[in-house]
C-alpha cells in the first residue's frame, strides 16, 4: 500500500472546516446589516449595499458558504473513518474545495451588484451555474468513488444521508435551471423551460427540497455520524434510522406545494402538497427521538461537554421545526402565517437552532482531531459561545413568532363595514420593536461565531497539521 493510502486525507477536511467558520461569520455579519436596515433604513447607503442586494447574499452565504462547506467537510471525514479507506482521488477533492470557493466568491460579487435575472441568465451568471454543476458532479465521484472503494461491507447510516444530500441537490439543480438558449447569442440569453404555474411550482419543488435534503438529509447526516462518536454510544436503534432515511427521502419530495396555498396553483396540488407535509412530521421526529434517545445511559455528560450540548440542543430546534413547518403547511393556519415574520421566525429556528447548532458541534468535535489535539483550546469559550448564541436564537426567533402572528392578525382585522382595520404602514410600526430583538438576537449569534472563530485559530496555532492512519475494520 502506498504511503498516501495508509493515511485518510485529512487536509481537504480542514480546508473546509476552517472556511465553514470564516464564512459563517460573513453570511451572518451580512444578516446582521440588513436586520439592522430593516430599523434603521438610513443604512441602506448604496445600492448595492442595500437591503435588497445584501438579503439574497446572506441568504447564499449562510446557506452554501457556511452549511456547504459544514457538509464538505463532516462528509469527507466520516465517509473516510467509516468506510477505513482514504477518500478517492485527492486531486478531486482538492477541486471540490477550490472550486465551491470559486462559486462563493462569485455569488459574492454578482449578487449586490444587481447580476441575477432569475431563470433567465445574464452574460455573468450562466457560467455559475455550469461551475457549481461541474462542482457538484466532482463531490459525487470523490463521495461515491469512497463508498464504492470501502473496506468494510455495511454502509453507515450517515453515508446514506450524504448519499442522498449529493443526489438529490444535483436532481434540483439541473431541473430548476433548465433553459433554452436564445439564438443566436447562446450563451449570452437564455429563457426558461417553465412558466406561470408551472415555473412557480418548479420554483417551490427547488426551494422546499433544498431545504429538505440540503438543511435536513445533509444536516442528519452529521447527526448520525457525530452524536453517537461525542456520546460514546451506538445510535440508539439503528432499525429505528433507516425506516427514518427512507420515510423522510420519499416524503420530502412532494410537500413543495405548501409554499402556494391560496394561489392559482391547482387546489388539489395544494391539498397534496400540505398531506405529505403532515406525514413528515413521523420521520422527522423519529430521527429526532433517535438522536436524543442515544445519550440513553450517559445523560450526565451533558453536564461538562459542550460539543454535546451544541449536538443536543440542536436536535431540539430540529424537532421544533419540523413540527412548526407542518403545521403552518395547513391551510387555515397559512392563510395568518403566509407572508409575515412567522416565516422567518420558522426559518431562523430551523437554521440557526438546527443546522448551525450541529454544524459548530460537529466542528468543535473536528477541529482538535484535524490539528492533532486532544481538544479545543478552551473549553469554557465553547460553553459561553453554547449559552450565547442559544440565548440570541431564542430572542431571534421568539420575536419574529410574535411579530408574525401580530401581522397576520391586523391583516385579516376588519370593521364593521368590512375595511380594513389597520393599513400595512400601521403593521410596521408594530413590528419594529420585534425587529429590533431579532437584531439583538442575531448580533448575540455572530459574537458566538467570533468567539468560535478564536478559538479555532488559537487551536490551530497550538496544533499541528497530520493526517491520521487509516484504521483497519474491528471485525478483520
Amino acid at each position: 500500500m502506498s504511503e498516501t493510502q495508509t493515511t485518510y486525507n485529512y487536509k481537504v477536511v480542514r480546508q473546509f472546516a476552517v472556511m465553514t467558520v470564516i464564512w459563517g461569520i460573513v453570511g451572518m455579519l451580512v444578516g446582521v446589516i440588513i436586520a439592522a436596515q430593516l430599523i434603521w433604513p438610513e443604512l441602506n447607503l448604496l445600492p448595492f449595499l442595500s437591503y435588497g442586494r445584501l438579503r439574497p447574499l446572506h441568504t447564499n452565504a449562510v446557506i452554501f458558504a457556511f452549511g456547504g462547506c459544514a457538509l464538505f467537510a463532516t462528509s469527507y471525514y466520516s465517509v473516510q473513518r467509516t468506510c477505513h479507506t482514504r477518500l478517492f482521488c485527492d486531486w478531486l477533492a482538492g477541486f471540490t474545495f477550490w472550486g465551491w470557493q470559486l462559486v462563493i466568491l462569485l455569488a459574492a460579487v454578482s449578487l449586490p451588484l444587481g447580476i441575477t435575472v432569475g431563470k433567465e441568465y445574464a452574460e455573468l451568471e450562466w457560467p455559475i451555474k455550469i461551475l457549481i454543476t461541474i462542482v457538484w458532479v466532482s463531490y459525487a465521484v470523490v463521495f461515491f468513488g469512497t463508498l464504492l472503494k470501502r473496506k468494510v461491507q455495511h454502509i453507515y447510516v450517515s453515508n446514506w444521508f450524504f448519499g442522498a444530500m449529493i443526489i438529490a441537490v444535483a436532481l434540483l439543480h439541473l431541473g430548476n435551471s433548465a433553459v433554452i438558449p436564445f439564438a443566436p447569442s447562446l450563451l449570452a440569453r437564455s429563457y426558461p423551460v417553465y412558466a406561470g404555474v408551472q415555473d412557480a411550482m418548479v420554483q417551490w419543488w427547488y426551494g422546499h427540497n433544498a431545504v429538505g435534503f440540503f438543511l435536513t438529509a445533509g444536516f442528519l447526516g452529521i447527526m448520525y455520524y457525530f452524536v453517537p462518536k461525542q456520546a460514546g454510544r451506538p445510535i440508539y436503534s439503528y432499525r429505528l434510522s433507516v425506516v427514518h432515511f427512507w420515510a423522510l427521502i420519499f416524503t420530502y419530495m412532494w410537500a413543495g406545494p405548501h409554499h402556494l396555498h391560496y394561489t392559482a396553483l391547482p387546489d388539489w396540488t395544494q391539498t397534496l402538497g400540505m398531506l405529505f407535509s403532515l406525514i413528515l412530521i413521523a420521520p422527522s421526529w423519529g430521527g429526532m427521538i433517535n438522536g436524543i434517545m442515544t445519550l440513553s445511559g450517559a445523560w450526565h455528560k451533558l453536564r461538562d461537554d459542550p460539543v454535546l450540548k451544541f449536538l443536543i440542543t440542536s436536535l431540539s430546534f430540529y424537532g421544533m421545526s419540523t413540527f412548526e413547518g407542518p403545521m403552518m403547511s395547513v391551510k387555515s393556519v397559512n392563510a395568518l402565517s403566509h407572508y409575515t415574520d412567522w416565516g422567518i421566525g420558522h426559518v431562523h429556528s430551523g437554521a440557526l437552532g438546527w443546522v448551525a447548532m450541529v454544524s459548530i458541534g460537529a466542528l468543535y468535535y473536528l477541529i482538535p482531531r484535524l490539528f492533532g489535539r486532544q481538544q479545543m483550546a478552551s473549553i469554557s469559550l465553547m460553553t459561553a459561545h453554547f449559552w450565547i448564541a442559544t440565548i440570541g436564537i431564542v430572542l431571534y426567533a421568539a420575536s419574529m413568532w410574535i411579530a408574525g402572528v401580530m401581522q397576520g392578525l391586523m391583516w385579516r382585522a376588519v370593521n364593521a363595514d368590512g375595511t380594513l382595520m389597520y393599513s400595512f404602514a400601521e403593521a410596521v410600526k408594530g413590528s419594529y420593536i420585534f425587529w429590533q430583538i431579532r437584531f439583538v438576537g442575531g448580533t448575540l449569534f455572530l459574537v458566538g461565531m467570533l468567539i468560535m472563530a478564536y478559538n479555532m485559530f488559537k487551536t490551530i496555532g497550538e496544533g499541528r497539521s497530520e493526517d491520521a492512519p487509516v484504521l483497519a475494520p474491528s471485525h478483520a
